[in-house]
């Protein structure tokens, strides 16, 4: 088994970037790609406990690019030089997210809901916040029972106290993963909420501008749209790619090294980075 989609507590995971390898090689899988949201932070630790355990290690960061009426996820895979332009990139989204996070927390004061930003960051310890850690602050507040509440009744798209952060245009991000030496892939499609017509149409587009291939199996997505996904991925010649979207106890229900209806991802998935 392979893994092309994972999290660590560089973003909003809940193993360290070490013991998430480790958990891969614990579970025997071959390799492991890590895809923290907008940061580079994980990548020497996770790299450096793959090469003591003996995992193929494929440095990745998943980038959230501007897109309505979905969240527009993209992928950039086997990174060779993070030290360019993709580093200033996803560092003012950093910079962005922590802004956009104060003013969540303002809205939540306004709504009577006590709380200081500062406290959730130091928290942190340097690892980056997002709307999970805010939907878990809500729990401990006893403002909502579960994470998928927080969101559904505050924290989503459209919610009370909803706030959009910045996001990278397609072009830009598609450039900096190039220039890093990576590929870009588009992220759990579906995410996009279009229709099936409407997603062959922005394929080809995307096509035009670089985009090298799709992630066409994802926890969330039921096997047989998968399936469909795959199918028009490869018509169109683009590369195929599957992942769990791994972050530990944030999210119980994707397990390392499986994805669509708890299906293994099989090491053919690979030949997508072959260059």
């Amino acid at each position: 088994m392979i893994d092309l989609h994972t999290h660590s507590t560089a973003s909003d995971g809940t193993y360290d970037p070490a013991a998430l390898v480790d958990l891969a090689a614990d579970r025997k899988l071959y390799a492991l790609a890590l895809t923290d949201h907008d940061t580079l932070g994980g990548i020497p630790a996770a790299r450096a406990e793959a090469q003591r355990r003996g995992i193929r290690f494929i440095p990745g960061v998943e980038i959230e690019v501007a897109f309505s009426p979905g969240e527009f996820h993209l992928l950039g895979l086997d990174l060779r030089d993070t030290e360019g332009a993709i580093r200033e990139a996803v560092g003012r989204l950093a910079r962005s997210r922590d802004e956009r996070n104060e003013r969540i927390f303002e809205r939540m004061r306004a709504a009577g809901i006590e709380g200081d930003y500062g406290e959730l960051r130091d928290a942190a310890a340097g690892g980056m916040i997002g709307r999970p850690h805010i939907a878990d602050f809500l729990i401990a507040r006893k403002v909502v029972r579960k994470k998928q509440d927080a969101f559904d009744r505050y924290l989503g798209k459209g919610r009370p106290f909803y706030v959009a952060k910045e996001c990278l245009e397609l072009k830009e991000a598609v450039r900096v993963i190039y220039e890093a030496g990576g590929l870009p892939f588009v992220a759990h499609p579906l995410s996009l909420f279009v229709s099936w017509t409407r997603l062959g149409s922005l394929f080809l587009e995307w096509k035009e501008l670089g985009i090298a291939g799709i992630e066409a199996w994802h926890p969330t997505a039921k096997p047989g749209h998968c399936r469909r996904l795959e199918k028009m991925a490869r018509d169109l010649g683009f590369r195929v790619t599957a992942g769990s979207d791994f972050h530990g106890a944030n999210r119980p229900d994707r397990r390392l090294g499986r994805t669509a209806g708890d299906r293994p991802i099989e090491d053919s998935y690979l030949e997508a980075l072959d260059r």
